[in-house]
């Protein structure tokens, strides 16, 4: 059974950083494109970035480019996303996605975690 587990949310104030992960088990995670998804109060979940099975190649939505950050470690079957110059509208509860396909799409995705809530106060 695929599992994946996100950690690192939290409350902080603008201008702040902050480091998400996401443990991926049950799956084969080396073969697997990956992304990070969130969605604020009455919004849809949207797109935030996401990163190629080998961590080679990476994408970000306008908003969030230059300021958040998509890695991953094979070797631990996890990926992260460090968010620095945090905005409040960045407050949104946030998912990982596995995806066989790649994409941006939610629809595209196979596997979601629970999600982590983070807070950015003005």
């Amino acid at each position: 059974q695929v599992r994946l587990v996100e950690s690192g949310g939290g409350l902080v104030q603008a201008g702040d950083s902050l480091r998400l992960s996401c443990a991926a088990s049950g799956v084969s995670f080396s073969t697997y494109a990956m992304g990070w998804f969130r969605q604020a109060p009455g919004k849809e979940r949207e797109f935030v970035a996401a990163i190629t099975w080998s961590g080679g190649v990476t994408y970000y939505t306008d908003s969030t480019k230059g300021r958040f950050t998509i890695s991953r470690d094979n070797a631990k079957n996890t990926v992260y996303l460090q968010m620095d110059k945090l905005k409040p509208e960045d407050t949104a509860v946030y998912y990982c996605a596995s995806t066989s396909m790649g994409g941006t799409a939610t629809r595209e995705y196979d596997y979601w975690g629970q999600g982590t809530q983070v807070t950015v106060s003005s």
